[in-house]
């Protein structure tokens, strides 16, 4: 039975790095927090930045080499506040663990295990306003015998109070250059055979986010076998094919509002989701040469109205035709309206 448990196990757990000091480009924290598990001296945390860049990695792994694997569950509660976000966690659950003292310091197997515990955070910035007020208290009384790791993408959606007391680490996007070296280790380990344009395609399409790379490189894996073309990997990421963005793109930069129409529905009715039409839409627009700055500035700010409307749950296939119509105006130089 263990060999299939092994093949079922999500690569990205199965390749997250174990240590602070593996975790990928980030230096400065890791410089920083080296320091910190060597002295066992921990503050309060905040770790920021885009998905994938190793926030989550660098606070189990710190939690895991300060405390091992015996005193970890005793010593570290993980919460996603995802999930667990209201008021009354933070009223139950989190004050429950944080009052119980625990032990005075001593080294177990040779982890530090100094007497403090940890409350992981994974994306606190979907906690609400009341929650994050009601940890502010419950941070300062419990502070001899608790440290928080608050994780988020948005430092700007955490409140100034909670902010404060933290010590701020940012994650950067990682390099193609990192997020290639991690993917060629891990098909080394596989046994798959990427040739560089699908490596290259695969670090694009990612954007900086490491455990959204490992994901298609599994999935595609799994679907087609040791050996994956672009044309595979891209289906498998939901990512919508060049040629469509380009063939929309170009209908719409013409005066042919049919045309534009055209390309609308069958973005529409190939289940391509708008929202990924628009950021890919976004590239094309701000990459190309034969576009005045003024225009692009137009269009992005119209892209930018419809992923709202869009994340507020209007309607896809209007949101796009009045990106198409915009595009139109300002490909044609017309006014922003007739009035």
């Amino acid at each position: 039975m263990a060999p299939l448990v092994q093949s079922s196990q999500p690569w990205v757990e199965k390749y997250r790095p174990k240590q602070v000091k593996d975790v990928a480009q980030q230096d400065e924290v890791v410089r920083v927090l080296t320091n910190t598990l060597e002295t066992s001296n921990c503050p309060h945390m905040l770790f920021y930045g885009p998905p994938g860049t190793g926030k989550t990695t660098t606070a189990l792994a710190i939690a895991h080499q300060l405390f091992g694997p015996e005193l970890y569950k005793s010593r570290v509660l993980e919460l996603n506040a995802s999930d667990d976000r209201g008021i009354n966690v933070v009223r139950t659950k989190i004050k429950d663990f944080a009052a119980v003292a625990v032990g005075s310091a001593h080294r177990q197997g040779g982890y530090p295990c100094p007497p403090f515990k940890i409350i992981i955070l994974d994306e606190a910035d979907s906690m609400t306003e009341d929650a994050q007020n009601a940890l502010r208290r419950t941070m300062e009384t419990y502070s001899k015998v608790t440290r928080f790791f608050f994780i988020c993408n948005y430092i700007s959606r955490i409140i100034e109070p909670l902010a404060s007391r933290c010590a701020k680490f940012r994650f950067k996007p990682l390099s193609e250059e990192i997020m290639i070296s991690r993917i060629l280790h891990i098909c080394q380990e596989e046994g798959l055979n990427l040739d560089p344009e699908v490596l290259s395609t695969l670090s694009s399409i990612s954007q900086g986010d490491l455990r959204r790379a490992i994901t298609y490189l599994q999935s595609a894996a799994r679907l087609f076998g040791s050996s994956v073309s672009k044309k595979e990997l891209i289906s498998v990421s939901g990512v919508i094919p060049e040629e469509v963005v380009e063939s929309f793109f170009a209908a719409c930069s013409g005066d042919n509002f049919d045309l534009a129409n055209k390309e609308v529905n069958n973005v529409i009715a190939e289940g391509y989701p708008v929202s990924q039409m628009l950021s890919q839409l976004f590239e094309v627009v701000v990459e190309s040469d034969d576009i005045s700055d003024e225009q692009k500035a137009r269009i992005c700010k119209k892209m930018g109205e419809a992923d709202k409307r869009l994340v507020d749950g209007a309607d896809e296939y209007l949101q796009l035709l009045d990106v198409a119509s915009s595009v139109m105006r300002a490909m044609c130089n017309m006014p922003e309206d007739f009035s």
